[in-house]
């Protein structure tokens, strides 16, 4: 199992959710958060003062799937995220030792 991690820009996010619907992937946790990579923010003016606005609004959005689903699921994210412009985000694959549902107490890929 591998758990998919994507920070994107906040206006994509219906469109990978669209797309992960698309080849079965129903289950995801998408949070509101904040961060800068090569980015580093930008100045804006506010009542006649300039501020750097370091941090930039973006979309987490997480989701464990069985290893034989990850590279279309990559692809996905990477297809309705991409803009061609700076920020488009990033997306980190890391490996799932073992998952549990609670309800059910099932294990492993039955579990997700």
């Amino acid at each position: 199992m591998k758990k998919i991690e994507a920070i994107i820009k906040p206006f994509k996010l219906n469109e990978v959710k669209s797309a992960l619907n698309e080849i079965g992937i129903q289950g995801m946790t998408v949070s509101e958060v904040k961060g800068f990579g090569r980015q580093k923010g930008h100045t804006e003016i506010y009542r006649g003062s300039e501020y750097t606005v370091d941090f930039l609004p973006k979309i987490k959005i997480e989701t464990v799937l069985p290893d034989a689903l990850v590279p279309q699921a990559v692809q996905a994210i990477i297809k309705a995220a991409k803009t061609g412009k700076i920020g488009d985000g990033k997306v980190f694959v890391s490996s799932i030792d073992d998952t549990y549902r609670i309800r059910t107490e099932e294990r492993g890929d039955s579990a997700v």
